[in-house]
């Protein structure tokens, strides 16, 4: 999620810069990954204007420009075809480093004739994906103006949003949580509905309920699209939208600022007045078409899917035609173009785990899947709805219908008992209930005073269940800088143990022998039987029914046919002067007592030369 400070200071009243808003962030919870800050990238670069600009005498496609800079007169030879005399655009001074193409300029001959800086294009600022010459600004441009206050390029903060914080996916639940922790006061504008007209001559109908509970939409007629204006291209542009169109581009806008998904189908190209919501079917079979042949949907990405029983469906001809998949995206059959003149604007409300599987199962991701899948507020439905009616109509024009809307939304959050005693014995916080009360109010929670309180979560808090989820949005907001340093109480040392006789003189025969210089081997408690046998043992009790290797079937009557073997595989690989050393346990029968500690030695010095 990713929004800019001004944007945030459109529902936040703050002077805090954007590195405290950034640190605000933190200490609330939210985990800011990255804060972009343009301005400094575009640093070096000011306006610069083109006094003449004369052919290469070494190139037909360059110009050998003298331009007036903020470092004075400067001869810079350019290859844009649009490079003319008196044109104002973008300098950049030896030393410069271009973002769009990754170089650090340095004072060096181009064909002959040495450039002392360069004169820039949008995709060399990174201000565009692609440019087909250099910047061309206005004429009125004072000479030194930095690029940055041209663009109106300002900080972009970046930051992770948790799953079960849908409501941070909008910069309105942003300046909310900011406001609740003194960052500032939150002026988010309110929504004030919209008067229809007519009643809307689209209707919907839903089938199934499961997957979408509640539709809300309204035809606006008489729209005008086009381009966006340049204060809602930059908006997006900013972080990283593409600007399509007006209509658009306003579902994308309130899909970031508040948090709401919305859809705008062409009205015109509807079958039908009847929108219906279901899942996805197959075919029960016609001249044309086998029966179970499942449907397919050609989405606005041009991509063709095949909706399953699970998916939820919109459709139009009766229900017959699918014309988008609910709560991920709409059908290149309905989308609007710069055409359009009749709009119908959905406002609906899809189940999460439904839409997350339609993302999974099709591969999918698209901004409005991924908040539906997340849990878009419920009672953001028709509010929505009335915001994008107000964009549209202040952008496109039209008139609107009244709102129709279908089924009903998802009950709010149930209440929670809540003891505000619980913050100070989680917590060691001791703050006054007035002031958890205040923190909890300012976050949109409803308090009803009492022994003990009820508190009601909002529409969009549905991950708060309980008491202990209310005392971590207290310690959050009051900080988790606030909470006390205690040291955590002494533990009990365990007492020491005592060695047994018989630990104790292993222990002491093990240090004695590896103090004599003795390695210490840790071999098998097993054998061959005929090795055995040449120790004294091999007796058929002692043969083990499932031995892990031919070699190793009996249990061993002595410690040093293993080590005889060590010694051996050693002076196999050229250390034949091994001094081994075993202290376990050897079996002279089946009995209880037949097993005993047993400590052996082996010597196995070089042969003399």
């Amino acid at each position: 999620m990713r929004f800019t400070l001004s944007w945030l200071k459109d529902h936040l009243e703050t002077e805090a810069d954007v590195d405290a808003i950034a640190e605000a962030m933190t200490m609330a919870g939210l985990e800011v990954e990255e804060v972009v800050d343009p301005v400094g990238k575009l640093a070096p670069f000011t306006v610069a204007r083109i006094v003449s600009a004369e052919q290469h005498p070494n190139a037909d496609r360059l110009r050998v420009c003298q331009v007036e800079t903020v470092d004075g007169m400067k001869e810079i030879v350019c290859g844009a075809p649009n490079a003319r005399a008196g044109l104002t655009t973008i300098y950049a001074p030896i030393g410069a480093y271009v973002p769009g193409l990754g170089v650090t300029l340095v004072e060096k001959p181009v064909r002959g004739v040495v450039s002392n800086g360069m004169l820039c294009s949008a995709s060399e600022l990174e201000l565009a994906d692609e440019s087909d010459g250099i910047l061309e600004l206005a004429d009125d441009m004072q000479v030194g103006t930095p690029a940055a206050g041209v663009f109106g390029a300002e900080p972009v903060i970046d930051f992770e949003v948790t799953p079960n914080r849908p409501d941070w996916l909008g910069v309105a639940g942003i300046a909310r949580d900011l406001a609740a922790a003194s960052v500032g006061v939150l002026k988010t504008p309110a929504i004030e509905p919209v008067a229809g007209a007519f009643a809307s001559p689209i209707t919907v109908r839903i089938e199934a309920p499961e997957v979408c509970p509640v539709f809300a939409g309204r035809l606006i007629r008489g729209v005008q699209n086009g381009p966006s204006p340049e204060w809602l291209q930059r908006r997006l542009t900013a972080i990283g939208l593409r600007s399509i169109n007006r209509l658009v581009d306003v579902t994308n806008l309130i899909a970031y600022d508040r948090a709401r998904p919305l859809h705008v189908y062409d009205a015109g190209k509807l079958v039908g007045a009847e929108i219906v919501v279901r899942t996805g079917q197959v075919s029960a079979g016609s001249a044309h078409i086998a029966a179970g042949t499942p449907e397919h949907l050609i989405a606005l990405d041009g991509k063709t899917y095949t909706p399953s029983a699970a998916d939820c469906v919109i459709a139009d001809a009766g229900g017959e035609r699918p014309i988008g998949l609910g709560g991920v995206m709409g059908g290149e059959s309905t989308g609007c173009s710069d055409d359009t003149t009749d709009v119908f604007v959905e406002s609906a409300w899809f189940d999460p785990i439904a839409t997350a599987q339609t993302g999974r199962s099709l591969g999918i991701t698209s901004d409005a899947q991924y908040r539906f899948a997340r849990g878009v507020d419920t009672g953001s439905v028709v509010p929505g709805l009335e915001l994008a009616t107000k964009l549209i109509l202040d952008l496109c024009g039209g008139e609107p219908s009244e709102v129709f809307v279908a089924g009903e939304a998802p009950a709010l959050p149930a209440p929670a008992t809540f003891d505000p005693g619980h913050v100070a014995r989680l917590t060691g916080l001791e703050l006054s209930d007035d002031r958890i009360a205040e923190i909890l109010i300012a976050l949109g929670f409803e308090i009803a005073r009492g022994t003990p309180w009820t508190v009601t979560p909002p529409s969009w808090r549905r991950d708060v269940e309980g008491s202990a989820d209310l005392v971590e949005e207290v310690a959050r907001i009051e900080g988790f800088d606030a909470l006390p340093s205690m040291p955590l109480p002494p533990a009990p040392r365990a007492a020491g143990g005592v060695l047994n006789p018989r630990q104790a003189r292993v222990r002491t025969a093990r240090r004695a022998l590896a103090s004599l210089g003795y390695a210490e081997a840790v071999t098998w408690s097993f054998t061959s039987q005929p090795t055995a046998a040449l120790f004294d043992g091999g007796d058929e009790r002692l043969v083990i029914d499932n031995p892990i290797a031919a070699d190793l079937d009996c249990m061993r009557p002595s410690i040093l046919p293993n080590l005889i073997q060590a010694a051996a595989r050693n002076a196999a690989r050229g250390f034949a002067d091994a001094a081994l050393f075993e202290i376990g346990p050897i079996y002279l029968g089946d009995g209880p007592k037949d097993q005993r500690t047993a400590i052996a030695g082996l010597i196995a010095p070089n042969a003399a030369r």
